[in-house]
């Protein structure tokens, strides 16, 4: 998170920078003459244009793919996921409907009916997904040593035969 805040500072103080360059730029050649103001004017209209284009890349369309994935989870919700409230209560989820959610959470098993918005995260998923990327790490690695065996095997019984045909 801070990498990307990091990036954001960085690219909107080298976009005021440069904003700032063009205004001087056109501050001097609007005093050099008339005709040249409206060039001045123009290269200004670009550089806000060029900074709205930074802005919306790097702060309004990861944000709206990032509701966007929330609402489909929110809409996914099954019963029995394991679910973390906005407010950080964790329970399972009971019953569903359209717009609500009952999870029921504590050692008492109370029960709490709360809207779909308020669902933070689906614990469960996120373990499930977990777990497939874990079985496909070790497919690979299985995949990696069986190739990496059979390369040798059949490199010594190069060197068998190779050995078999120099005594000759």
């Amino acid at each position: 998170m801070r990498k990307n805040f990091a990036k954001v500072g960085l690219i909107a103080s080298l976009t005021a920078l440069a904003a700032g360059t063009m205004t001087v730029t056109a501050s001097a050649e609007g005093a050099a003459g008339g005709a040249a103001g409206g060039a001045g004017m123009m290269s200004s209209l670009i550089i806000m244009v060029l900074l709205f284009a930074v802005m919306y890349f790097i702060l309004i369309r990861p944000q709206k793919k990032k509701e966007k994935e929330q609402k489909a989870m929110q809409n996914d919700l099954r019963i029995g996921d394991e679910v973390v409230t906005i407010g950080g209560i964790v329970g399972l989820v009971v019953k569903t409907t359209e717009d609500t959610v009952v999870i029921e959470c504590g050692g008492d098993r109370s029960r709490i009916r709360m809207k779909k918005w308020a669902i933070q995260e689906n614990v469960t998923v996120r373990e499930d997904a977990e777990r497939a990327r874990t079985a496909a790490a070790a497919e690979i690695q299985k995949k990696k040593e069986a190739k990496k065996k059979g390369k040798t095997e059949t490199d010594d019984s190069a060197q068998t035969e190779d050995k078999g045909i120099l005594k000759d």
